[in-house]
């Protein structure tokens, strides 16, 4: 034989009174007659059913439950950049610590340059020429609770545009450098 299905009851609803079996955990509220979770955590993910009861009639609802983290402040590292035939070519990585079911995307708040910065992934290959140096593009990061934003201006890239240098020795910083960083 089967084993009877077995199920918590939070609450039990009878004749305008109620009893809430999870005190400190959960909150009805009878006005509308909605369930609140107190202090809802990863582990109250799941499936939760709802039964209203009148007479024998008898109807079940079930809910779904998501709990999402939500995704911390980003930030961008540059996994590599080179300066050749007067383009910047950079390869951005923009990455969240934490969050559950992130997503990430790159744009810009400027039209003229929203075709450089526009992709989605936390992964970005920017390539400009270096007469046009201020392009800003911005990596978003977002899960269905919480979005954040990072920019990062292309200035970045060059040593010349005022960035870091790639050359330790300031006396062979005038050599032509091709620097790929893997």
């Amino acid at each position: 034989t089967e084993d009877p299905q077995s199920k918590l009851v939070i609450l039990k609803y009878v004749d305008d009174n109620y009893t809430n079996y999870l005190q400190g955990q959960t909150r009805f509220h009878k006005l509308d007659f909605s369930l609140e979770i107190l202090n809802t955590s990863r582990q109250d993910r799941q499936l939760y059913e709802y039964t209203v009861s009148k007479g024998p009639e008898e109807k079940v609802w079930q809910i779904q439950l998501e709990v999402y983290e939500p995704v911390s402040d980003p930030s961008i590292q540059i996994l590599g950049w080179a300066l050749a035939n007067g383009s910047c070519t950079v390869t951005l990585n923009c990455t969240a610590e934490r969050g559950d079911n992130v997503s990430y995307s790159w744009g810009s708040q400027d039209t003229s340059t929203l075709g450089f910065c526009s992709h989605n992934g936390s992964l970005l290959h920017l390539s400009y020429p270096l007469q046009n140096p201020s392009i800003a593009c911005a990596c978003t990061v977002s899960n269905p609770v919480s979005s954040r934003v990072v920019p990062f201006n292309s200035s970045e890239c060059s040593y010349e545009q005022g960035g870091k240098s790639p050359v330790a020795d300031p006396a062979l910083s005038s050599l032509p450098v091709l620097l790929l960083l893997c």
